[in-house]
């Protein structure tokens, strides 16, 4: 994310926005991302645990999702538009978590790396060093609840008349806790800690540096259409750089049969070769580049809102409570 523009006073200063609030701007605007574009991430984890043969029709082998369209009418005409939002408790949860702590520590770990004296526009390795180190901190916290929206989105692909597994997130923290024990809630914390470490690094560190960018063309200026084509950048970069990794995620959180993140990668290659780990392009491309328009969006707006304010917007507007709404 770009440097949070400094919120104006009353008066002629200007007062430093605090982590705690770009904690709280940040948790809000990801979890608002998250509710608006939670169906794209559903159809995107459908194709990616989606197997190379799935039925048989005259001897040909039909993948049962085909495309972002067919698997999203797909999914409405077998589930019910409900099923979009599987995991969508888990999903706050997770953006709440990990979407606050890694935009949050964002600018400080980035002045710490230059020093608190440095003046000018900070190099882009700087800003990519930052994001992968923040990305990687907050997964490892929110690992637990990203495990439990992958489930939950997983569970549409069981056979018909199988019952799910969980009736909702909490039941599934319970469940998998008792079943599989405590450290199963970290399962795929390899490749989760590499995925958004590196997604992090292309969304914030290209966002912070397409911005820049832009305002120093004639005529553009710090402006929603900039937010909006720097969020778009952002979003294209993140699934280029990330979809491999993002594809073994999936895979290691949604099917227990791979023994390690190597196990998966090789298994993925050899049974359905490089393409494979570029399941779900285009819905995962619709999915980050409006989650991160939508983000960047209410985040620039939220940083301008005085202390009160966004404490009473944030948790009165969108409280993020346990309450298991869809499941």
């Amino acid at each position: 994310m770009a440097d949070l523009k400094p919120r104006t006073t009353t008066t002629t200063t200007t007062t430093e926005i605090s982590f705690f609030e770009t904690f709280l701007c940040s948790a809000f605007a990801a979890c608002f991302a998250e509710f608006c574009t939670i169906p794209l991430d559903v159809a995107k984890v459908r194709l990616q645990l989606q197997k190379k043969t799935v039925t048989e029709e005259n001897g040909v082998n039909i993948p049962k999702y085909r495309g972002l369209l067919g698997t999203l009418a797909t999914i409405a005409r077998e589930e019910k538009l409900s099923a979009f939002w599987k995991g969508i408790t888990a999903g706050l949860h997770r953006q709440f978590i990990y979407g606050g702590l890694r935009i949050g520590l964002y600018n400080p770990v980035k002045t710490f790396l230059v020093g608190a004296d440095y003046v000018g526009d900070i190099p882009l390795i700087y800003k990519i060093i930052a994001a992968l180190l923040t990305g990687a901190l907050a997964i490892i916290v929110a690992n637990p609840t990203d495990l439990v929206k992958v489930r939950l989105q997983a569970e549409g692909k069981l056979p018909a008349g199988v019952p799910g597994r969980y009736s909702g997130a909490i039941n599934a923290y319970v469940t998998i806790v008792r079943q599989e024990g405590l450290g199963a809630l970290w399962t795929g914390l390899g490749p989760n800690i590499a995925r958004n470490a590196i997604i992090n690094a292309a969304e914030l560190a290209s966002y912070d540096q397409v911005k820049e960018t832009i305002m120093q063309i004639p005529g553009f200026h710090d402006s929603v259409f900039t937010h909006l084509l720097a969020g778009l950048g952002a979003g294209f970069f993140a699934v280029c750089i990330g979809s491999p990794i993002d594809v073994v995620k999936s895979r290691m959180m949604g099917d227990s049969t791979y023994k390690s993140t190597l196990d998966c990668f090789i298994k993925t290659l050899k049974n359905e070769g490089i393409l494979a780990f570029y399941k779900g392009f285009l819905p995962n491309f619709g999915r980050l580049g409006s989650w991160n328009v939508v983000m960047f969006l209410t985040l620039e707006q939220l940083c301008t809102l005085p202390t009160e304010m966004l404490i009473l917007f944030c948790f009165v507007r969108f409280p993020i409570t346990a309450q298991e709404s869809f499941h």
